[in-house]
């Protein structure tokens, strides 16, 4: 795999090539050493795709996660408790168990998110889930990799890309509270 674009969240691009040149280096080696073609191996039962063959997004994660546990990447779960003083009086809510938040890989406080799937994911990755694990002391900065559009559209309807995360990241602009993110959209 190669990366085909870069886009610069909150000054992103130039604060992470400075504080972690070196960990670029690793996740652009880990993207290039991805041989993509391996993972094309889904069958569409899609109504509008039905018999092609398209990238496997679960055999892909799976890959990209061997490469990044290789070189001592960890992914990080926070346990979630959530409040109960917000429920309405004589609301019997149920008890909520097991439910955490997880980043993808951290290692020096930078944080990567893999995103193969739905729109709404990447837009949480950058704009909630980075904020908060950066709130929790987990990451000073963050990288998602998602696909560029010719390499969604070899994958599952619904699969979002960069082209359409840049203009919305674009479009809302910067918050007070946001981290530097780099984003990367990665092809075939």
């Amino acid at each position: 795999m190669r990366i085909a674009g870069i886009y610069s969240f909150n000054k992103g691009k130039e604060i992470i090539e400075k504080a972690h040149q070196k960990l670029l280096e690793e996740i652009n080696n880990i993207i290039t050493s991805i041989d993509a073609s391996q993972y094309k191996s889904k069958k569409s039962k899609e109504k509008t795709m039905k018999g092609r063959m398209l990238y496997s997004p679960v055999k892909l994660n799976k890959a990209f996660k061997g490469k990044f546990a290789k070189l001592n990447w960890q992914t990080v779960r926070e346990k979630c408790v959530y409040p109960k003083q917000y429920y309405v009086q004589g609301y019997s809510h149920p008890e909520t168990k097991g439910a955490f938040r997880e980043m993808d890989f951290i290692k020096d406080k930078l944080g990567v998110e893999l995103q193969f799937g739905k729109y709404a994911f990447m837009v949480y990755n950058v704009c909630a889930k980075m904020t908060i694990f950066n709130r929790l002391g987990h990451i000073d900065y963050g990288i998602e990799i998602v696909p560029v559009k010719a390499l969604a559209e070899s994958m599952s309807t619904g699969v979002s890309y960069f082209e359409q995360f840049v203009w919305d990241l674009e479009h809302r602009g910067v918050s007070n509270i946001d981290i530097p993110v780099l984003i990367y959209g990665i092809g075939v």
